[in-house]
Order: structure tokens, then C-alpha cells, then sequence
């Protein structure tokens, strides 16, 4: 409860609360003032309700054992929610929140495993991915923090890459694959609104052109231009990407949203957001050692001999 946009949902929900366990606690006590009926001859009067002929219900009072474990449980809600997060985005007295109790189980996982991975810290990337045992162990972690997006084979899907094509958009140096697992990535493909619909198609079917996919002659001829305008910056005179930026190599066949006319018409009006989060807050250096070794054998297939 601690992510509200504003004071008032905070005050609504802690006000919300509150009168539910005071109202609770009322009419606990107003019930226990209420008189119990009796009949003429002195016994208690029942509200009328029969079941199998003679099982009545009778207006007894409540149990003075169940009456103290109801007050005592509302005693138990008002601690609570002064000790712990309840009360809107009031943190509790003792601070505790689920996103610390998991980085502190995290934590004291990594301390534990450390030993386990100790070995692998001092070798190069190139050397971890050529230890069976460490590929292993890098695998379940990637089944366990990647897989989700990029699949279990790391085959990828649209708008995520594959990463065993030996194809990159940041680079394929061990150097650039930590880099990526460290920080993240924000790919930006901005939309071209300043183009009009017969200049996105011209563009379209010279993009196409570059890696020897069927264009309209024609077209690509004319938009040939139209990228040398608003293309080359980012791709290249040539197309051939650039991995400072993440912008993709457009001669090599490889598309990560598709390379049909239609689907590069859409990319370049309505522009390309992707995103690769950050896996520093997730996993230890260690694990992303070997993490990044994992990955970058994936598209590294010949494995070089491990140091002696």
C-alpha cells in the first residue's frame, strides 16, 4: 500500500480500517447488554426456529470465552497494524516490507552460494563456458531469470531477440553481455510522423532491398532517399547497425519484429519500444558471471579448451 498517487486513497483505506475493528469492538459490547427473554415457567425463550422437529434455537446469551477471544482478536488487528503495513501507507513501527524480507533472503542466499561459485569468478568468461559443470549451472539460471522472455531454447520470440544467432543489437563480447545483464537496455525506434504513407512504403521496400528480401524496384529506389534522410543517422549509410545505440544491422536477414513490407510500414509510423531489465537487483556478480557465460556460448559454439 505504500505506492498510492495520492494522501487521500492512503487516508481512505487506514480510516476504512480502523472503524471496522471499532465498530467490530461495539457491537461485541452492545450485544452483551442485551437481555435474554425467558418464558412463564422460567426457562429461555427460543427465536422461533426449529429443525428436525426438536432442535430449537435458544436466546442465550454469548460465551463470555468466545466474547474475550473476539475482543482479544481486534486487539490483535489494532498491534498489528500499528507494528506492520495496513494502515494506508503508514510503513508500521517496524518497518518491515515484503520487498526487504526477499532482498534479505536474496542476500543471504548469495552469501551461502558464494563458496559454490568462487571458482568461476577468477576464470575468463570464454573459460566458464567451456567448464560442462558451470554451463549447467548457468543454465538454470537462465531458465530461471531469462527463459521467460527470450524461451527455453533462448530461440527468442517478437520483440525478443535470439540469442543464438550470433546476432546482437548491443555486441556479443562477454564485455557488452555482462554490460547488458548489469544495466539493462532501453531500445528506442522513434515513429516518423514528418513521412507521408508513400515515402514509409518506398523506405519499407528499400530496407527490404538490404538484405535481399523482394522489393518494388522502385520504390526502394525512392527510398533510398528517404532513409539517407531519416535512417542513416541511427543504421548507417550502409544499414549495417550500430551497437552503441541498439540500433539494429538491417543487411543481415535477422528481424526482431518481423521483415514483411507491412510489419517494417508499422515500425517506422508508430516507432519501437523494447525494454531489457536490469538484473543487477536480481542475481549476485557471481551469478551473472556465469550467467553472461552461458549466454555468450550459446552463440560461441566451439568451445575453447579451459586453461590449464
Amino acid at each position: 500500500m505504500s505506492d498510492f498517487f495520492s494522501s487521500g486513497w492512503s487516508s481512505y483505506i487506514a480510516l476504512v480500517s480502523l472503524v471496522g475493528i471499532v465498530w467490530c469492538v461495539w457491537l461485541l459490547f452492545s450485544q452483551r447488554k442485551a437481555k435474554v427473554v425467558h418464558t412463564a415457567d422460567g426457562a429461555v425463550a427460543d427465536t422461533g426456529h426449529v429443525w428436525d422437529g426438536d432442535l430449537r434455537e435458544l436466546n442465550n446469551p454469548l460465551p463470555r470465552w468466545w466474547m474475550w477471544m473476539f475482543l482479544l482478536s481486534c486487539v490483535f488487528g489494532l498491534v498489528y497494524l500499528v507494528l506492520f503495513p495496513g494502515l494506508g501507507s503508514f510503513p508500521g513501527v517496524l518497518g518491515y516490507s515484503t520487498d526487504g524480507s526477499l532482498m534479505k533472503s536474496m542476500t543471504t542466499a548469495n552469501e551461502e552460494l558464494k563458496p559454490v561459485y568462487a571458482k568461476y569468478v577468477t576464470m575468463d568468461i570464454e573459460q566458464v563456458a567451456a567448464d560442462p559443470k558451470a554451463r549447467e549451472m548457468g543454465q538454470r539460471l537462465f531458465l530461471n531469470s531469462c527463459a521467460q522472455c527470450h524461451g527455453s531454447d533462448a530461440g527468442g520470440a517478437k520483440g525478443f531477440p535470439n540469442l543464438t544467432d550470433g546476432d546482437w543489437l548491443y555486441g556479443g563480447s562477454p564485455e557488452n553481455i555482462k554490460t547488458t545483464l548489469i544495466n539493462g537496455r532501453a531500445g528506442v525506434m522513434p515513429p516518423f510522423p514528418q513521412l507521408d504513407s508513400k515515402q514509409i512504403v518506398d523506405v519499407a521496400n528499400y530496407v527490404r532491398s538490404l538484405s535481399g528480401l523482394p522489393a518494388d524496384d522502385l520504390k526502394a529506389a525512392r527510398g533510398s532517399e528517404v532513409y539517407k534522410s531519416n535512417c542513416a543517422a541511427c543504421h548507417g549509410p550502409e544499414g549495417k547497425g550500430n551497437i552503441v545505440l541498439g540500433a539494429p544491422n538491417l543487411t543481415d536477414k535477422v528481424w526482431l519484429y518481423g521483415g514483411s513490407e507491412a510489419t517494417i510500414v508499422e515500425t517506422v509510423t508508430k516507432g519501437r519500444m523494447a525494454m531489457m531489465p536490469s538484473q543487477d537487483k536480481v542475481l549476485s556478480p557471481e551469478k551473472i558471471h556465469l550467467l553472461t557465460a552461458y549466454v555468450w556460448g550459446l552463440s560461441n559454439n566451439k568451445q575453447p579448451a579451459a586453461a590449464k
